[in-house]
């Protein structure tokens, strides 16, 4: 029991320290906004595609992709997404929170959390499945924002759905999973050599850009996560109290068990779903992460309860320290990962 807590603990605490080191960098006035602005932005749009591709590159072959694990991952976010979407209208005070609460109930800060923790979890083969499986959940995590943002906002002039769509497509994230992805499908065409190796290889034939690859994907979660905690605002808002605990509960407890709890019933009861220490860090990460930083940047763009948003950025964050541990402690208990 010892070695699990601490098991659990190992994994939770680093994003923690993190988390704090940014938020006190921040404090102190060691830099200000407009610097932390532009790290978040170099994050995005360098360090975390480039992690991505790495992830990907490292994939042997895209056969040892697990296909039915990524389906039943779209249709668990799909379902949380209904979920959150009935909640939300019992509990949102406007219409304009309907959307943010609904986004809150199925969108993780996947890339910047869910894919090291995936990583930490299950090591590099877990780090590849959740890398290919960012390629299909954030761009549905996009496209049902933007949709249910843009129809339950008060400003009349919201971005339309096909333009952002179109933006989604050229979402960093996305260039570089997919970057990774035709990286290691043109290896699979490549001629071997006479010791059965492609007669190219990035890691043998370059070394110098793969160790440059692999520098920027090492120091990708550390600045992310100190970037995260540095924009951390945790001003009290008045008159969100019941929206903020309802969509934080929704994010941090339903998640999970939907996601999570109805993945083990599927593989280990039904056999409807074969799932392994591959697979189960990925949907660990996707389903029990906190809601993504960029949801309320995406509702400040198209109209919504921007001030809610953010709350519920900081807020899921915190509390999710307890819900990750505790799911990581269940899995590690029953012996899934």
């Amino acid at each position: 029991m010892k070695d699990i807590f601490m098991f659990s603990f190992n994994a939770v605490m680093p994003i923690l320290i993190l988390f704090v080191i940014g938020y006190l960098l921040r404090r102190i006035g060691f830099a200000d906004e407009n610097f932390f602005k532009k790290a978040n932005a170099m994050v995005f749009k360098v360090f975390l595609p480039v992690l991505l591709f790495k992830n990907v590159y490292d994939i042997e072959s895209l056969s040892q992709i697990n296909l039915p694990a990524i389906a039943y991952c779209l249709c668990a976010v799909l379902v949380l997404c209904l979920i959150g979407f009935i909640t939300a209208k019992l509990t949102a005070k406007s219409r304009n929170q309907t959307g943010v609460i609904t986004q809150c109930t199925f969108r993780s800060n996947y890339a910047i959390i869910g894919i090291p923790l995936a990583e930490t979890l299950g090591g590099a083969e877990a780090a590849g499945f959740a890398s290919i499986l960012s390629a299909s959940s954030i761009p549905l995590f996009n496209v049902l924002a933007v949709i249910l943002l843009s129809h339950y906002s008060e400003d009349e002039h919201n971005a339309s759905v096909k333009a952002t769509i179109k933006k989604t497509a050229k979402n960093p994230l996305i260039i570089g999973v997919l970057s990774g992805v035709a990286a290691v499908a043109m290896r699979q065409l490549l001629p071997l050599n006479e010791a059965m190796e492609p007669i190219f290889s990035l890691q043998r034939d370059l070394p110098f850009i793969y160790s440059a690859i692999s520098s920027i994907a090492k120091g990708t979660t550390p600045l992310a996560l100190i970037v995260l905690g540095a924009r951390f605002d945790f001003a009290a808002v008045k008159g969100l109290f019941r929206q903020i605990v309802t969509a934080t509960f929704m994010r941090l407890v339903v998640a999970p068990l939907v996601g999570v709890g109805c993945a083990v019933l599927l593989s280990t009861r039904s056999g409807f779903l074969s799932l392994s220490a591959t697979e189960y860090p990925a949907l660990i990460s996707l389903f029990s992460t906190p809601v993504a930083v960029s949801s309320a940047v995406m509702v400040g763009e198209i109209g919504g309860d921007e001030q809610l948003a953010g709350q519920l950025v900081v807020w899921t964050s915190v509390f999710s320290m307890l819900s990750m541990f505790a799911v990581i402690f269940i899995m590690k208990s029953t012996a899934l990962i």
